[in-house]
């Protein structure tokens, strides 16, 4: 009989995965509490029956990944710490640099957050955090329109820009969204930031951003939660859809219409 399946040759795991895969499961399913210490590297050694250079390579995994940093100074190991945009970015790029993850994907998946986010904080805002909006979108303004080229404008404008979105997720009131969305635009910024590097017309597209902001800051401001989701998505939709495939932003088409 002709086999209906092909098999890869088995690898064998070395033994500091095995190690970084039960502190992981731990860490992730609440066994071990965020803060916590874990125990020092003679005692690791013990209860997992290995060598020191196992340890050690087992903890600089772990906190490659984000999940734990050294305690310098301290009798125990290193401390176990909460997410954070940052260690979500770093997936994100990796998955990117990898090709296990693809733009559309991620793009689609920010079109998700970025509506979820605007419409819950155009219910749930509070009057500092609008003015924060405020404040940034203004910023962003007048680093477009006094923009020349220069890398001061680039930098005072992607700084106002990170502001007001970080507000946006910040007053949605959900921190999964607030977490997830700061990682997305994060792996995302690199994009943006080359195609701006591009030359021709840099100044306009900075323009029109802050002007599709200036919009879904009203939208937020008078609690207009379905024109802040309509205006969120699309914004991401427009600016990355020249990245895509014909059949890629047929897709996104399919998650910003209504």
């Amino acid at each position: 009989m002709t086999p209906t399946h092909s098999f890869t040759p088995a690898v064998p795991v070395l033994t500091y995965q095995r190690i970084v895969e039960q502190v992981e499961s731990a860490i992730l399913s609440g066994e071990i509490p965020v803060g916590t210490q874990l125990s020092s590297e003679r005692d690791l050694m013990v209860q997992f029956g290995v060598s020191r250079p196992t340890v050690r390579e087992a903890l600089r995994v772990l906190q490659s990944m984000g999940l734990i940093e050294p305690k310098p100074g301290t009798r125990g190991g290193p401390v176990v710490l909460a997410p954070t945009p940052e260690t979500l970015e770093r997936s994100f790029r990796a998955m990117l640099g990898t090709a296990s993850l693809g733009l559309a994907e991620l793009v689609q998946f920010r079109i998700v957050l970025d509506g979820s986010a605007s419409e819950l904080a155009a219910v749930l805002h509070t009057e500092d955090q609008l003015e924060r909006m405020r404040q940034a979108v203004t910023r962003m303004r007048e680093a477009a329109e006094g923009a020349d080229g220069a890398q001061a404008s680039d930098a005072e404008f992607a700084d106002a820009d990170l502001a007001f979105h970080r507000t946006v997720w910040e007053a949605s009131g959900n921190q999964v969204l607030q977490l997830s969305g700061q990682a997305v635009a994060g792996a995302l910024r690199a994009l943006v930031q080359r195609d701006l590097e591009r030359g021709s017309g840099e100044s306009a597209v900075r323009l029109d951003s802050a002007r599709i902001d200036s919009g879904l800051f009203e939208a937020i401001e008078r609690r207009d939660s379905a024109e802040a989701g309509r205006i969120a998505r699309n914004a991401i939709a427009d600016r990355f859809s020249s990245m895509l495939t014909e059949e890629e932003r047929r897709a996104l088409a399919a998650i910003t219409a209504g």
